[in-house]
């Protein structure tokens, strides 16, 4: 993990800026490395469409999931037993973020943009990005990438070219939590998909405090996890280390 050059710009108090809580704090500056820590360190992040400025945004209130809550459905375990599936953490970020880049079937729009692809992997090639990969023998089929900061894990996108597989990927990174005694993962905006996945909302004070906490406790180490690869088959006996 490299130390970080200190940021050439500073971001606002998304609280001061945005009393009424619509989510965008700041437009401007860059997606370095540096940049990128500072606004995760802050509660923000860039969500932006291709040929727009960036925009930095705190949404209020703010989508989290806590791990030791979580509890995977039925079905999706059903489906981890049925193909053998490998799983790996930190194997392809790149691969992942340019999946996730893809069209999607309900819109060819996408905010992941190659500025944004090239920062978040000089960030994951710096020590602060997190990956987790789903294989159907050498073919990346699902996945999901962040950023990680102490023990802050905060989620970006996932992709599923097969029934589930961002499930299992999720799964995979609930496990790592669970184990880590994360507070939560940061899952940002509020959607359906990741409500039915076991998320929930905190008010944006809460989160910015806790955040404050959170990435100053010594770092997650993925290399624990990165070393090894996972089947599918016996990732939900894989929970039982857990308990």
């Amino acid at each position: 993990m490299q130390t970080l050059p200190a940021s050439s710009f500073i971001f606002p108090d998304p609280i001061e800026v945005d009393p009424e809580g619509e989510g965008l704090i700041c437009v401007g500056a860059d997606l370095s490395p540096a940049t990128l820590y500072e606004a995760y360190t802050h509660g923000l992040f860039p969500w932006f469409s291709e040929g727009e400025p960036i925009c930095w945004w705190s949404p209020e209130p703010r989508c989290v999931i806590f791990p030791k809550d979580y509890h995977p459905s039925k079905s999706l375990v059903r489906n981890m037993k049925k193909i053998d599936y490998r799983i790996t953490i930190n194997h392809a970020f790149e691969q992942v973020i340019r999946h996730c880049a893809l069209p999607r079937s309900y819109t060819n729009e996408t905010w992941i943009s190659d500025d944004i692809i090239q920062g978040y992997c000089q960030l994951f090639a710096a020590g602060y990005g997190y990956s987790v990969e789903v294989w159907e023998q050498n073919t990346l089929v699902g996945g999901l990438y962040g950023v990680t900061i102490g023990q802050g894990c905060f989620g970006e996108s996932m992709f599923s070219h097969r029934t589930d597989v961002s499930k299992m990927a999720f799964y995979s990174l609930i496990l790592i939590g669970q184990e880590q005694n994360l507070a939560w993962i940061d899952c940002q905006l509020v959607n359906d998909h990741l409500i039915s996945l076991g998320a929930c909302t905190l008010s944006r004070q809460d989160y910015l405090k806790s955040l404050q906490d959170v990435v100053k406790q010594p770092a997650i180490n993925w290399k624990k996890y990165q070393d090894s690869v996972f089947s599918s088959k016996t990732i939900a006996q894989y929970a039982r280390l857990f308990e």
